[in-house]
């Protein structure tokens, strides 16, 4: 009997078959162009995605690496709201919708989906990607504007990953308060850069004022303790590098890491991480020296040595944005 194919092979699959027939220059131009637009301002009402091979192109880029980030996130909410299977789910500024897979992947089974985004053919080639994943087929997929205008309906999930990005002051903060208005829960993916981190803090403390309580990643629901321009919070998730990938950047590794800065709250009742490794773990003979951010709004360096038995050998295994100590947050 075949194992089940998991629904990151399938998104591989059904995106490398977007590719076919497309000139690997003309992808590779495509990817190049757009990554230029996306890393600069972008008017809210302008969609950056002008057709399907601009679409294709982008998506086999870019999808396997918001799935990864999306779904490391929603691992780590997972694990704080365990009680959590969402009945419906609207993904904001979905696009080709790796959030939904993401989703999908996270708490397997059927769900009411919607997906909003203002770039038809984005949303044309997600419709058509989605036959692929039998949790995906009844999405509907609705051209929308996201920002001022934005009304949502009553909604037990939503997701915005790398959306906050694309618009302005004011459209972040009515995005957010519209989610806030319509959702239980609203899990929030930006890039890991200084940019990024903040605007997961500034759609973070605008949660709290909504009443919301911060599952992941942070210990706490009180404020970061993170000194404003002195550092940034991120984390990192591994993407297998597609023949694309390689083409675009170069390099012969077949896998990157995606930065990502994420923010993950509920209005249901949550049990954060009793403390959240924020950087890469250092590990040295005979010790671990784990960077933490704790309960009490401080930051520090614990050292974990052999001496500590399970406690060591725990932290030997703990990685970059894991809840510590491991089993305290166990599902």
């Amino acid at each position: 009997m075949n194992a089940p194919v998991s629904p990151r092979d399938t998104l591989r699959t059904a995106l490398a078959a977007l590719l076919d027939g497309l000139p690997p220059k003309q992808a590779a131009q495509a990817v190049e162009r757009l990554i230029g637009h996306y890393r600069g301002a972008t008017p809210t009402d302008a969609p950056i995605l002008r057709d399907r091979a601009d679409v294709a192109a982008y998506a086999a880029y870019r999808m396997p690496a918001t799935f990864e980030a999306m779904r490391a996130a929603l691992a780590q909410f997972a694990r704080a709201v365990p009680d959590l299977t969402p009945g419906s789910h609207t993904d904001i500024g979905g696009g080709t919708g790796a959030a939904t897979w993401a989703v999908a992947a996270t708490w397997p089974g059927g769900r009411g989906v919607t997906v909003l985004d203002w770039a038809e053919p984005a949303l044309a080639l997600g419709r058509e990607l989605a036959t692929a994943n039998p949790a995906l087929r009844q999405a509907s997929w609705r051209r929308e504007r996201v920002g001022r205008a934005l009304t949502l309906d009553d909604t037990d999930l939503v997701t915005v990953s790398y959306v906050l990005n694309e618009l302005t002051a004011a459209d972040r903060a009515a995005l957010v308060d519209a989610a806030a208005a319509a959702a239980g829960s609203v899990v929030i993916v930006e890039a890991g850069t200084p940019a990024g981190y903040a605007r997961v803090i500034e759609a973070r403390d605008r949660l709290i004022a909504a009443g919301f309580r911060i599952a992941a990643p942070c210990p706490h629901s009180a404020r970061c303790p993170i000194v404003p321009g002195a550092d940034w919070c991120h984390f990192s998730a591994r993407v297998s590098r597609s023949s694309l990938h390689r083409q675009v950047k170069g390099g012969s590794l077949p896998y990157e890491d995606e930065k990502f800065s994420y923010v993950a709250a509920t209005r249901l009742p949550a049990a954060p991480a009793p403390s959240r490794v924020v950087r890469r773990p250092q590990i040295r003979k005979g010790q671990v020296l784990l960077d933490l951010c704790e309960p009490d709004e401080q930051l520090r360096r614990t050292t974990v040595t052999k001496r500590h038995g399970d406690l060591y050998r725990a932290a030997r295994d703990t990685e970059w944005g894991d809840a510590w100590p491991p089993h305290a947050q166990e599902p």
